[in-house]
């Protein structure tokens, strides 16, 4: 097969991919930050781009970040990785400038020539080995680990070529080496000590870490030796600020640039705001109420099933959210490859969620502890929860955590019951299945249910190597009809990302995945 380079070609890389091509095309977000280019000629260079954010990051090292809001600040704009997705999520040449399967299990890269990191080191093969034998060693102790663990050797075959050797077929590879957790590193900064990079990225992308103030903000300034096409923006800022209505105040008066993180209750105001403009797009990811299934009650399967019965979501949908996004009906949204209608989430049935709880033992009711992030819709959506399983005798008490002590409590295992989002990066089913519900991946890989069924792990693992997409498509609706049979989770709402932005902002995007991409982003 020849290389491919960035064109679609007929063999198997097109299998792998055509399928994320028909979900995501049809996509109704639209563009309203976008110029004319007449307005983009006009737009000054340099400036600073303030974007307002809810929570701080946790960590910047892209092999142990498993949240969105910290693998934003870095993500394409401090690392980039071999591929990267384009806005239908059809990957695009990056660092690799060609690449070819030479069977099922033998791909090869050729990387782009002239790249150095942001510290000097070279960009090349024995670069992209080490990133990917950091990530795969277990001594590292990466929570990203089992997304790779198809990878069984990587080899550098000359200067700037590089070729992944995988245990089994996996069909989705390219889609995963675009994602943030495909990040290259810098051998230089691996070299004299990996455990900074967690404080201090360093990567190959347009901006440069320059410093993070805990807390209050991360700065990142443009790269002036960046290979490619340079930033308009000299700096961009990603400042704290936990109040909504104080972040959408500093955007209306121009002290912000942007936030990405809207509340509902703030569109009708941005709407019809002279200096405002709201972005809109549907996403990939899923929000949905979790159980810890290892903890008491949640380790009777009929506990679970009852709270599922107990909870009306359409409710949540347009009484917390404003209808923005829609009902799910699975862990996975209708974009994501591998999405399936014939998935059946428990019906509202107050008399039925009775019956199981007696049934369990509990017909005298229940004290349980409801864990959310510090967000405005999560806590109101906890608080109607709250209200709703008063009806069938389960007093719950919401805990409000901050961001990171959230991250920490679900990653171990330190609730009963939680309000969970899953951003899939990828586009592929896999990305939501191995690592929301697969046994290898319990814990800060992404199970926060601590789920651990090994007929689920065989299906799943059975979809990630099957190359025949309509098989795939089956084996994805059967361990769905599966993990909702054993009530693992309650599907709540399809994301519908929002950004809002100062109308002196041009240029930037949200990814489906709800990365802010901001390359290209001008101030006027």
């Amino acid at each position: 097969m020849k290389y491919l380079n960035g064109k679609w070609k007929k063999g198997l890389v097109f299998l792998c991919f055509a399928f994320i091509l028909i979900v995501t095309s049809c996509s109704t977000g639209s563009n309203p930050t976008s110029g004319t280019k007449k307005e983009t000629k006009q737009a000054k260079q340099g400036g600073t781009l303030v974007v307002a954010r809810q929570s701080d990051a946790t960590k910047l090292d892209p092999q142990f970040i498993t949240d969105i809001p910290s693998a934003n600040v870095i993500y394409q704009k401090v690392y980039e990785t071999l591929v990267t997705p384009d806005k239908d999520m059809r990957p695009q040449p990056l660092l690799a400038t060609e690449w070819k399967q030479a069977d099922n299990t033998t791909w090869e890269f050729k990387l782009r020539k002239g790249v150095k990191f942001q510290d000097g080191a070279d960009l090349n093969a024995e670069a992209v080995k080490k990133t990917f034998e950091r990530l795969l060693d277990p001594k590292t102790g990466s929570p990203q680990r089992e997304k790779f663990a198809m990878i069984k050797e990587i080899k550098a075959i000359d200067d700037y070529t590089v070729q992944f050797i995988l245990s089994y077929p996996y069909a989705p590879l390219l889609s995963i080496l675009g994602s943030n957790e495909g990040s290259i590193l810098s051998p230089k900064a691996l070299q004299e000590d990996s455990s900074k990079l967690a404080q201090h990225p360093v990567g190959t992308g347009p901006y440069v870490f320059d410093s993070w103030k805990s807390g209050e903000e991360i700065v990142l300034k443009k790269n002036p030796e960046y290979w490619g096409k340079k930033p308009n923006i000299d700096k961009v800022v990603f400042k704290v600020v936990p109040e909504d209505a104080t972040r959408i105040a500093m955007v209306e008066t121009g002290e912000a640039s942007i936030t990405d993180q809207v509340p509902v209750t703030e569109i009708a105001r941005i709407e019809s705001s002279s200096t405002m403009k709201l972005y809109r797009t549907e996403g990939l990811a899923v929000e949905y109420v979790g159980f810890n299934v290892t903890k008491k009650p949640f380790d009777n399967v009929k506990v679970r099933q009852a709270i599922s019965h107990a909870i009306e979501r359409k409710s949540i949908i347009k009484g917390v959210y404003n209808n923005v996004g829609k009902l799910a009906n699975s862990a996975m949204s209708s974009k994501v490859f591998g999405y399936s209608e014939n998935v059946k989430p428990y019906n509202y049935d107050v008399n039925e969620a009775k019956k199981l709880l007696k049934e369990a033992g509990y017909e005298n009711g229940l004290d349980l502890t409801l864990i959310t992030s510090d967000r405005k819709e999560r806590i109101n959506m906890a608080e109607v929860i709250q209200s709703q399983l008063k009806g069938i005798g389960v007093n719950v008490k919401v805990q409000v955590l901050e961001y990171g002590a959230y991250i920490d409590a679900i990653n171990n295992g330190k609730d009963d019951l939680f309000i969970g989002g899953w951003g899939n990066a990828t586009g592929d089913g896999d990305y939501n299945q191995y690592n929301l519900f697969h046994s290898a991946s319990r814990g800060p890989a992404g199970n926060s249910f601590f789920y651990n069924n090994p007929k689920a792990d065989s299906l799943i693992e059975a979809a990630r190597r099957e190359q025949d997409e309509k098989k795939r498509q089956k084996l994805y609706e059967e361990v769905m009809q599966l993990e909702m049979q054993d009530a693992v989770y309650i599907p709540i709402r399809v994301y519908e990302h929002l950004a809002v932005s100062n109308k002196s902002v041009d240029n930037f995007w949200l990814s489906p995945v709800n990365y802010l991409m901001i390359n290209e982003a001008v101030l006027k």
